[in-house]
């Protein structure tokens, strides 16, 4: 199953670094005229954030592509575009946004992310009779947790950025998403699949809570469409799949039965779920599902602040923690830990181990707790971006498209 592929190489083998260049599709019509129209010459403000700009220089090509050095295909995935569209983003770097907008648009949409969802799986191909090497889509199928912050990132940042283009763009993504990837679960009601194909065997369908941070469907239950339900759903998913508070991986909602582990999949809360406690310690104070939620989860605060690190692994049913955390683990979970000494702990942590140059997934992490833990970012309520864009922290550097 392609989740499961995917979760198997962000933890064995995340996705880092630099790689070879494909040409990929022209782009198209709809999305290429939305994108092309919001390119010209201009001034940004480029927030000073030396870990976003290290993140570049590792894991960024000029040309806009997320790439991983230590696989052999050199592979980039829909989730490291998406990520690094966000990050551009809270750090006002207008001409990273543009790069990785066309690449992503170009390579994983057939050049419209408006007429489909991109391909989750991009990288180096077997050589082709003629032993040439070829680059391109390695899977069609799609991720929708990547596809839906592509959709967020757009939205806000023509919000924030006065760029009508993006906004358009976004909303026509959002919409596709919906009629995609959202599907009805007998006795639940509304929740989204991690991706088109793969996750839906009636009566069983599989689900990734962290695909669904609360603060994306606070933004998009604003929209017409199944966002305001799947947002009061995905409330009740995080709840009701963490009885002993550790949020599963994948879990599986069995028609008649209820939510119950996914068989073929360990259940812990591993690599995927240590993105939960990430979204839900970034959501907005004044939202009464945090609260909620923070105190549903404190067996994973505990359990941190016991062993002086993030366990690599819990099992659900258990409660048994295994492996050692590094410091992305960390640097997740220091939203989580707000106010905690726990959380001076893993600061200190995340200070005291730097991540090397081919750890994609935990620098991914680092960017985001690290970075809102430095105030550099924070959601509202209505699940809106307000990055920290001031004269102290950011210098204005002129792009050219």
């Amino acid at each position: 199953m392609f989740g499961w592929i995917k979760a198997r190489i962000l933890s064995a083998s995340p996705l880092a670094g630099r790689g070879a260049e494909s040409g990929g599709w022209q782009i198209g019509a709809i999305g290429g005229l939305l994108l092309l129209s919001s390119l010209a010459t201009h001034a940004v403000a480029a927030c000073d954030w030396p870990e976003w700009q290290q993140f570049k220089q590792n894991y960024i090509s000029e040309q806009g592509r997320v790439i991983d050095p230590s696989s052999p295909k050199k592979i980039t995935t829909s989730e490291g575009q998406s990520y690094g569209l966000f990050f551009a983003l809270v750090a006002n770097d207008r001409a990273a946004f543009d790069n990785i907008l066309q690449w992503t648009q170009n390579n994983l949409a057939q050049g419209d992310l408006s007429a489909r969802l991109p391909a989750w799986l991009w990288g180096r191909k077997d050589k082709n009779q003629e032993g040439k090497e070829e680059w391109g889509v390695l899977d069609t199928n799609s991720a929708s947790d990547s596809d839906l912050w592509i959709a967020y990132s757009l939205m806000e940042a023509g919000r924030l950025w006065k760029v009508r283009s993006y906004q358009s763009l976004g909303v026509l993504l959002l919409q596709r998403i919906a009629r995609e990837e959202v599907v009805h679960l007998p006795g639940f009601g509304v929740m989204l699949l991690p991706g088109r194909v793969g996750f839906a065997h009636p009566p069983v369908w599989t689900i990734n809570p962290s695909y669904l941070p609360p603060q994306l469907m606070a933004r998009m239950a604003h929209f017409h469409g199944p966002w305001a339900a799947l947002h009061k759903n995905n409330q009740r998913l995080l709840l009701a799949s963490s009885p002993k508070g550790f949020v599963p991986d994948w879990i599986d909602w069995r028609k008649g039965k209820g939510w119950e582990a996914t068989p073929d999949k360990p259940n812990v809360s591993g690599y995927d779920a240590i993105r939960v406690y990430l979204w839900a310690g970034m959501m907005a104070d004044e939202d009464p599902n945090k609260a909620v939620l923070i105190k549903q989860w404190q067996p994973m605060a505990t359990i941190t602040a016991d062993l002086g690190y993030p366990p690599e692994r819990v099992n659900v049913a258990t409660g048994k923690a295994t492996g050692y955390g590094n410091s992305g683990f960390s640097a997740a979970l220091l939203p989580f830990l707000a106010g905690s000494q726990a959380q001076a702990v893993q600061r200190q942590r995340v200070k005291d181990n730097p991540l090397s140059d081919d750890a994609y997934y935990s620098y991914v992490l680092t960017l985001f707790g690290q970075g809102w833990d430095q105030q550099r970012y924070r959601f509202n309520l209505k699940g809106e971006l307000l990055p920290h864009w001031d004269s102290s922290t950011c210098v204005s550097i002129a792009t050219s498209h």
